[in-house]
């Protein structure tokens, strides 16, 4: 029986969150990958400035993450908006529109290895990664947030739909690929 290829095997990934238990609990989850951490705004954003990252996973709140993902795609790393309190419709189009990969809520924590391996894989194959996280963990958002919780915003669920495989968080990312860029594109 073959074994699942590993996304995560060896990345290196930096998780910013203001809790120290969740960075450690992450650094456990990920334990065969290289985690750099940060609990703030400022220390993440050097570090996001002075290091090369596969992968970042950023808290929204407590860390200014939204800001921090516009740094992250500038930088062309996949990043995964990681959050409890701010679990709500808006931040998730947010996290969208500015080119997060995936929004996870903290409740799912424990699978964080197996959705990250799935999600990067996805990415990394050029897959969209917002597929595989709705399917995935739709029903938890269509709960947490009431069954029609899209129609508030139908106009941009509908344009989302309509550009689902080059969505604008691809689209903005495509932007800063030095690969892409490099050839002209």
């Amino acid at each position: 029986m073959s074994q699942k290829k590993s996304y995560i095997d060896g990345k290196h990934i930096l998780a910013v969150d203001d809790e120290e238990d969740i960075l450690e609990t992450i650094e456990d989850i990920l334990d065969t990958a290289r985690i750099d951490t940060a609990r703030d705004y400022d220390s993440a954003l050097e570090k996001i400035r002075n290091t090369r990252y596969d992968l970042a996973i950023l808290d929204i709140m407590g860390v200014n993450g939204l800001k921090l993902l516009e740094e992250t795609v500038a930088r062309g790393i996949p990043t995964v908006m990681l959050t409890a309190h701010a679990v709500n419709p808006e931040t998730l189009m947010a996290s969208i529109r500015k080119g997060a990969i995936s929004y996870l809520p903290k409740e799912t924590l424990a699978d964080l290895d197996t959705l990250l391996n799935d999600l990067l894989g996805a990415h990394e194959r050029g897959e969209p990664p917002w597929k595989l996280l709705f399917d995935r963990l739709g029903d938890y958002f269509n709960e947490r947030f009431g069954e029609n919780w899209k129609q508030e915003h139908k106009d941009f669920w509908a344009e989302f739909n309509r550009t689902f495989q080059i969505g604008r968080g691809i689209q903005e990312r495509l932007k800063h690929d030095k690969n892409i860029l490099d050839k002209g594109i």
